[in-house]
Order: C-alpha cells, then structure tokens, then sequence
C-alpha cells in the first residue's frame, strides 16, 4: 500500500484470525458490524490528517494529542475506548536506539487507529501476522501483542547496554586510556534518553491495567500487568547502569589522576635532587676572577665527585624521610 497519502495499512480482522486489506474507500464505507477495523497512519501526512477531522468520528482534542509534534507516553480514557502513547526503540538505519520514536494509537472495540512517523518494528511485526492470517483477534489482542513486542526490544536494547557497563567495569581495572571516558559518557546519555521516555512509560501501562472496558478481559489485563512490571525492571535496569557507569567513570578519573600525580611525584624529586646541584655548578660557571680551582688540574674531577656525593646523599635522606 502506498504510504505517501497517509494511508500505511487498513486492514479488517474478523474473530478467526481472518483479514481484509482496505484502501482509503473501503475504510470510509467501513462500519462496526463489518469486524474490528485497524487503521495504521502517517501522523504528518495532512491527507491523513484531514481524515483524522473529517472522517475518524475522533474529538478534535483527541486529534490534537494524537498529531502533537513532540510526545511523551501518555493514557487517557474517552467515552467508548481510550487514547495511548508509548515510545519505542528506534532501530532506523543511521540512528540511535535511545532517539525513541513515538507510536500514537486509539482504542475502541471495533476500531484501531494507530500513528507513527518513524518506523515503530512491533507495528510491522502485527502487520506481519494480520497479512498471514495469524494476527490478533480483538483489539484487546492487539493492545497486548503491540505493548508485548515493544518491551522485547526494548528490553534487547538494555540489556545491551548492561553487558557494555559490565566490560568497562573490567576494562577500567588495566586500562590507561582516555578512549574509556567517552564510552563511558555515551553509555550514560543513553541511560539518560531512555530513562526519560521509559519511566513514564511504566506509569502508563500501570494505569492501562485499570481501564475498566468489557472488552478487556482479565487475561489481557494480566499480561499488560506483566508487561508493565518489565517496564518498571527496565527503569530500575537503567538506573543502576548509569550509577554503575558514574563510579566506574570515577574510578577511571581517580585511575588517571592518580597516574598523574605519581608522575608529578617523580618530576618533583627529580627537580630536588638536581636543584642544589645546578645552584653549584652555577656559581662554579660565573665568567668571574676567583673562581676556585681555576688553576688546579684536578678540580674538574672532585667538583664531579662532590656533586655525586651530594645527589647520593638527598637520594638517601629522601629514602630515610620516606619520599622514595
């Protein structure tokens, strides 16, 4: 079906599995007894917008929370169904899985709509299996496989990132390079992006589990309560790798710190010890009469040994002192 005028899948899903393709007419001429309607648009298309306020029976207030440009997870009821907004990982080619992309999807009993921009990969996965014939039954069916699908990748995601935090932490004990504060700092702005969408997100499916529809059965009421509490791991998975992240960062700051300051040790005594010896060969050097030595053969040689003399000597009493 051709995306570009808003319309990315319709579709009609019966109670034994079976399905209808639809384009924009067949939507239009839709009604509730011909079985559960799934609606799959471009939220940015204004073809499909216009849809949206001249055809979809939805509240204009519906709609404008549905095609806001920037989302945050969100559940709200309405009279015959509700309105949901999750986040999900983004696996665009060239982008970053924290760059969550938002999925926008209204509920009643005989009729799904559902909105992106960006790719969202549960969606393709239902569409999969409604093209198949193996889809969801009801839309309860839908809401449960979509959310169950979304937190599967979701939770590849992490625990990708909670093998990447274990590694440092190993890394850190050997490593000598700066390259390991990047990786570091990357691992947690990420924790930081898809903290901020997820933990909303595990409120939402809280609230989901509440709706009082009577078409949401227990059973799905069970497994969205299971899917929330692996939200709900989720966040507390992202907050102990981005604490994890900060101390294995600070290790690797007080590792490199401390490498510096034993060089800065060694530079220092290094400086007392040639200190008192520049200071006499200095004032043996001063292009002046009366220079001691002058005339004897010998002097070079023992102003030599007393300079060896006098480095042996602060070596040994930096030795006594505990300094070296």
């Amino acid at each position: 079906m051709d995306s570009h005028d808003g319309l990315i899948h319709a579709s009609i899903m019966y109670g034994n599995g079976g399905k209808t393709v639809l384009d924009w007419q067949a939507v239009n001429e839709w009604e509730a007894k011909d079985g559960l309607l799934w609606v799959h648009l471009d939220y940015i298309s204004e073809i499909a917008k216009q849809w949206l306020y001249t055809k979809s029976r939805l509240s204009t207030l519906s709609i404008e929370i549905l095609t806001e440009e920037d989302t945050r997870p969100r559940f709200i009821a309405t009279k015959e169904g509700f309105l949901l907004i999750l986040r999900g990982v983004n696996f665009s080619p060239g982008s970053d899985p924290e760059d969550m992309v938002a999925l926008r999807m209204y509920f009643e009993e005989n009729r799904i709509i559902t909105m992106r921009h960006g790719r969202v990969l549960a969606i393709s996965d239902v569409r999969e299996a409604i093209v198949a014939g193996s889809g969801p039954r009801n839309a309860a069916d839908f809401l449960s496989l979509v959310i169950d699908r979304m937190v599967d990748r979701m939770g590849d995601v992490i625990a990708e990132i909670d093998d990447q935090v274990d590694e440092l932490e190993d890394t850190v004990l050997t490593a000598e390079s700066y390259a390991l504060r990047t990786q570091l700092a990357k691992i947690r702005r990420q924790t930081i992006s898809l903290r901020r969408y997820i933990a909303p997100q595990r409120d939402v499916l809280a609230r989901l589990q509440s709706v009082n529809l009577s078409w949401i059965d227990d059973r799905v009421k069970l497994r969205l309560r299971e899917l929330s509490e692996r939200t709900a791991r989720f966040v507390e998975d992202l907050d102990s790798a981005r604490d994890r992240a900060a101390i294995t960062q600070e290790e690797l700051n007080s590792r490199l710190s401390e490498q510096m300051n034993k060089a800065m040790y060694t530079l220092s005594i290094v400086a007392a010890i040639f200190l008192p010896l520049s200071l006499l060969t200095g004032l043996l050097g001063i292009n002046v009469g009366g220079i001691p030595g002058t005339e004897h053969k010998w002097a070079f040689l023992h102003v030599t040994l007393i300079l060896i003399a006098i480095g042996a000597g602060l070596l040994a009493w930096f030795k006594k002192i505990k300094w070296l």
